[in-house]
């Protein structure tokens, strides 16, 4: 008897490898490295701002973001703590001490638009429906908390009306466009994911604006929580995505 096609992908390099394959969805990745002493210097070099992750971790945990303030000034945060430093030897010890031999990755930092001071991003919802077509069935906010650098509803993040978070930058038609724009990429980026993996039933796309508006594909998650859905007062939204989960779990 065959095993079944898995239905979960935990390391967030692979999943970042194979979506590098697809034309559409490749430009919205942001640049994303193996973790070493040198690509961070180089990385830090090229972009001042990188965020340092695990390459498997869940809820923004272990997240860290890092940043070069001037010639020989670095600086990084986790949590709410911030380190300050005045070489690069010493900043790049204290981070492998939390580093430590876990697989880490460093992506390019994405300045996040923001609402009342506070970054967010919006968490999309993509899953198989009933009748077996991808199906964009949920968008969300997700705002960071004013001291932590992840957006997290399980570190400190608040669920939040995609079209109130919005409404605070761009005019309805605008809106539309992004929203519509969000519906497809999910679409996209799922039928792409699900060539290599079939056995996948949903994914939950954490999309990042910069001030160009740029949909930045921050992470993947193959298994993405249903349930930050019902924090939003209009119920609907949760109801489609726990009927769709469901079905496909059967």
């Amino acid at each position: 008897m065959s095993d079944k096609p898995r239905r979960v992908l935990m390391s967030k390099w692979t999943k970042t490898k194979v979506l590098l394959g697809s034309n559409k969805v490749r430009p919205l990745i942001p640049d994303t490295r193996k973790f070493s002493k040198s690509t961070l210097k180089e990385m830090l070099k090229k972009y001042t701002m990188v965020y340092v992750k695990p390459e498997i971790g869940t809820f923004g945990n272990g997240v860290i973001r890092a940043e070069k303030l001037g010639p020989e000034e670095y600086m990084y945060q986790t949590g709410t703590t911030v380190h300050s430093f005045w070489d690069y030897e010493s900043f790049h010890e204290s981070l492998r001490a939390i580093i430590s031999k876990k697989r880490y990755l460093i992506q390019k930092g994405i300045h996040l638009v923001k609402y009342n001071k506070r970054r967010f991003d919006i968490r999309v919802m993509v899953q198989l429906s009933p009748t077996g077509k991808w199906e964009t069935t949920g968008l969300i906010g997700r705002v960071a908390h004013p001291k932590k650098i992840v957006t997290n509803y399980h570190s400190g993040g608040k669920p939040m009306d995609v079209n109130r978070l919005l409404a605070a930058h761009l005019s309805n038609s605008e809106i539309k466009k992004i929203i519509h724009s969000l519906n497809e990429l999910g679409v996209t980026t799922a039928k792409y994911l699900h060539k290599s993996y079939p056995g996948f039933r949903q994914i939950g796309l954490d999309i990042g604006f910069d001030k160009t508006w740029t949909p930045w594909i921050i992470e993947v998650n193959t298994n993405p929580d249903p349930y930050i859905f019902n924090k939003l007062t209009d119920k609907s939204m949760y109801r489609k995505v726990m009927r769709y989960k469901k079905a496909a779990a059967k």
